[in-house]
């Protein structure tokens, strides 16, 4: 599975690039997804980081992955509360 290792690493910038822009985006346009689209750009950056852990043989590094893994489920859960709160004004008014 190592023999792949240019190829996952070079895959890296892409993806992380096109989540950044997408959150972007949905900032820029007021969106509540934004949140949704960051925690996805959270969790696309630990995954990276794990696997270049797992490449260079940092194993004992590869656990502050679970930092932008949980700021992504904070994220989601900042998602939902305004989901919860815009329904309850709605059904308020």
């Amino acid at each position: 599975m190592m023999q792949w290792k240019i190829m996952g690493i070079t895959m890296i910038i892409p993806t992380v690039l096109i989540a950044v822009i997408i959150a972007i985006k949905t900032w820029q346009e007021k969106s509540d997804e934004f949140w949704i689209n960051l925690a996805i750009c959270m969790w696309i950056t630990a995954n990276s980081y794990w696997m270049l852990c797992e490449f260079f043989h940092h194993e004992e590094l590869k656990n502050y992955a679970g930092i932008p893994f949980v700021m992504g489920m904070i994220a989601v859960s900042i998602f939902y509360i305004k989901r919860i709160r815009n329904k309850r004004k709605k059904d308020f008014l």
